[in-house]
């Protein structure tokens, strides 16, 4: 049992997935929509982009913000689905929990991470690395998941 209160030996990654898509899908997403404020339409919520650039009483380190969380998001969207399907795949085989928990909880650390440098460290050119980094070790962690799925599924 964690310090948490969460039991590590027991398998966690099902979990991870509404985690991963709370986390770094609608966190950005509802950040980008309470920082552009009225400017934000639910009618056409595609439209915020082109909305906040255009929107001159907010200024440019905010807009830039708003568009950094937005496409936070967007990316966290992209990704979901080859997360998902391979937090499926590896408990389809039976991959240990050890295994998956490390992998799936890595994962939504990796996310998280990458989502804080693209919207509070993106203004700085010279952290962008950073944010490479971090979807790097996340993608890393999801094929990895993939693989040994794939690797067990043989056996």
């Amino acid at each position: 049992m964690s310090a948490i209160g969460l039991d590590f030996t027991k398998n966690l990654s099902y979990f991870t997935i509404p985690a991963v898509f709370i986390a770094t899908c609608l966190g950005p997403h509802t950040l980008a929509v309470a920082c552009s404020g009225k400017t934000y339409d639910n009618a056409n919520p595609r439209a915020l982009r082109d909305a906040v650039c255009k929107n001159e009483a907010i200024d440019k380190p905010r807009q830039q913000m708003i568009l950094r969380a937005k496409g936070a998001s967007e990316n966290g969207f992209e990704s979901l689905g080859l997360f998902a399907g391979g937090v499926i795949a590896a408990n389809q085989v039976g991959l240990h929990p050890c295994v998956l928990n490390t992998l799936s909880i890595g994962y939504l650390a990796a996310r998280l991470a990458y989502v804080f440098c693209y919207v509070k460290l993106g203004a700085n050119r010279k952290l962008a690395g950073l944010r490479s980094l971090a979807w790097m070790v996340s993608v890393t962690l999801c094929l990895t998941m993939w693989v040994k799925a794939g690797i067990k599924a043989m056996q």
